[in-house]
């Protein structure tokens, strides 16, 4: 299905940003059979400081609670290619999404935690 991010939280080297999706921007995953992919950007079309866009996706695999992402495309090139694995719930209509994004070569290692709403 579809589902609308809320709340995004990176924790890296000790400091914690929490990246509220529900004011200024906004950011889906979609998810099907076999694969997913991610859409996001700035509500004001790219014209203020705040301005962003990213997407993504590829095919990932799901066993009880845990679910890995190999990410095949990306805006942001460095991450294609690696494969990322989260922790999942689902309660009602919420997923919440936790794994350690880890990338040696470009120097990433960090928690990511995000919250969801299934979209109807």
């Amino acid at each position: 299905g579809t589902w609308k991010l809320l709340t995004g939280t990176l924790i890296e080297k000790g400091d914690t940003t929490i990246t509220d999706y529900t004011k200024g921007k906004e950011f889906i995953k979609i998810i099907n059979n076999d694969h997913f992919s991610f859409l996001g950007h700035d509500l004001s079309k790219g014209k203020n400081a705040d301005s962003m866009f990213t997407c993504g996706g590829g095919g990932y695999q799901l066993k009880d609670s845990s679910y890995t992402e190999r990410l095949e495309y990306c805006n942001d090139r460095q991450w294609e290619g690696n494969d990322f694995t989260f922790t999942i719930t689902i309660n009602n209509d919420t997923l919440l999404q936790k794994g350690i994004e880890k990338i040696d070569s470009h120097g990433v290692n960090r928690m990511n935690i995000e919250k969801y709403v299934r979209l109807k």
